[in-house]
């Protein structure tokens, strides 16, 4: 499986299950920003076309990287096989960053893609009703994995098999779509 990893802010550290599935799977890339830490919607979605090329990968996403992988959809449609969408957070939720970017703010519509959005029941950046709101307006089938938080490095997670298994699924489904 060919794949393109899209972190959240700061690019998820060394322990998130994507740096994780990354260091043990060939031809696997990351987007790299010049703006990790300060996003800017130009910057990352510049960094994600880049990744991308022509090969078609799976978009494995994160947090923020969901957002930036819808926005970047819409004016890309058939560039990817699909999109693996975890942890969506609602950039007018009350735990966002006061000063968060907002890519959150124009990507309602629908994917031009397969799409996989899994959540948490207790994400403290996304409530159910919200993430159903995205799952919806994007057009993604949505799985809700139970209480994990946020799916990171701190839901104690490590190299998630679960949402691996979920991965591998959701890409078998597209090579017979194909």
């Amino acid at each position: 499986m060919h794949a393109v990893i899209v972190p959240g802010i700061n690019g998820s550290d060394a322990d998130h299950w994507q740096s994780l599935w990354e260091r043990s799977s060939a031809g696997w890339k990351r987007i790299s920003p010049a703006s990790w830490d300060e996003p800017e919607v130009d910057d990352w979605i510049a960094a994600l076309d880049a990744e991308v090329g022509d090969g078609k990968p799976i978009l494995v996403t994160h947090s923020l990287g969901c957002l930036v992988a819808a926005k970047w959809s819409f004016a890309n449609a058939g560039r990817v096989a699909g999109m693996f969408l975890v942890a969506v957070p609602d950039p007018f939720g009350p735990n966002y960053p006061d000063d968060g970017p907002r890519f959150g703010d124009d990507v309602y519509g629908r994917i031009p893609f397969p799409t996989l959005l899994v959540t948490s029941s207790d994400d403290p950046y996304c409530t159910h009703e919200r993430s159903q709101h995205f799952a919806d307006t994007w057009g993604a089938t949505r799985i809700d994995i139970g209480p994990r938080g946020h799916i990171n490095s701190s839901s104690g997670l490590g190299a998630w098999q679960e949402g691996r298994n979920l991965l591998a699924a959701f890409a078998a489904g597209l090579s017979v779509q194909s």
